[in-house]
């Protein structure tokens, strides 16, 4: 059940952007997004206390998102973000299709604003070969896969009529690392290298490495240091917070009528399934100043 007290406080106000993720990798997101938009309110929330999502069913995970969404929108979100590849890859195009009146609330993910970045810019890439690294979850759903296929014939894709040759690599110690603070120390350099290898030893050729998951921005040093000592620097690496920010951006241009509902205070709230405390603590790793977050429940 939720506070009613908190409730109705929230839903009083005027609208905002709404940014969920599962857990705290959505963070990498929302800070982005604030450096290139910071006018407008925003509302976080991170459903902690159930992360994480990449390894559970399609069926939990579409539920979970939907609950998350549903929330935020009661919240006075008009537009939100799902900061979260995994939510992205297996909820996102159903809410779209079943869930939500476009004309109250848009939903949007960071898969296609990435696949769309890989496919149009002339430095993300110089053959189709692209790795993607990401959770179990995004990879047995072949989002990426499929997002990239569909665009090959695109007039944006770069080579347009050839397809891209794509390789998978799921990933499943990065997440426990960068939450425990512990990607940092040493012991985690044998599994960046150990999935970095993997997906190389799948194609050898790949130019272009995508980080489909919010937390893996955290591990580009040591990425870069892996690829480094292989002699691969010529990897081009994707991180997405940029890219959703600048496709955000963009998507307010093309849609002033949303533009113009958005409340701007500057302002930033954090919500979280999970204890208060163990929010604020954890997202220190993810941001560079201090955070207050209210505990929800969904």
């Amino acid at each position: 059940m939720h506070n009613s007290k908190f409730f109705c406080n929230f839903a009083a106000e005027t609208m905002k952007i709404g940014v969920f993720d599962s857990g705290y990798g959505g963070l990498t997101i929302l800070d982005k997004i604030y450096q290139r938009l910071p006018e407008y309110d925003y509302l976080y929330l991170g459903d902690n206390a159930r992360t994480p999502y990449g390894t559970r069913s399609f069926e939990v995970i579409y539920e979970y998102t939907l609950q998350a969404v549903r929330f935020l929108q009661q919240q006075g979100c008009r537009l939100i973000v799902l900061a979260c590849n995994t939510a992205s890859a297996k909820a996102l195009r159903t809410i779209q299709q079943h869930d939500i009146d476009p004309s109250q609330i848009r939903v949007l993910g960071v898969i296609r604003p990435t696949v769309e970045y890989v496919a149009q810019r002339a430095d993300a890439t110089a053959t189709p070969h692209i790795g993607i690294l990401a959770t179990p979850g995004t990879v047995s759903s072949q989002s990426y896969v499929l997002e990239l296929n569909k665009i090959t014939d695109s007039p944006v894709h770069r080579f347009t009529g050839s397809p891209f040759i794509i390789s998978q690599q799921s990933c499943p110690m990065w997440v426990p690392l960068i939450e425990s603070g512990e990607y940092r120390e040493d012991g985690a350099n044998y599994f960046v290298d150990k999935y970095i290898r993997a997906i190389l030893d799948k194609d050898p050729l790949i130019d272009t490495l995508v980080l489909g998951c919010t937390h893996y921005p955290l591990l580009a040093d040591k990425i870069h240091a892996v690829l480094r000592n292989m002699g691969r620097e010529d990897i081009h690496l994707v991180a997405q917070g940029a890219i959703v920010a600048q496709s955000l951006e963009d998507y307010l241009h093309r849609h002033s009528e949303i533009e113009r509902q958005l409340s701007r205070g500057a302002s930033v709230r954090y919500l979280t399934t999970e204890s208060p405390d163990k929010f604020n603590q954890s997202a220190s790793i993810f941001l560079s100043s201090p955070v207050a977050a209210e505990h929800i429940e969904l």
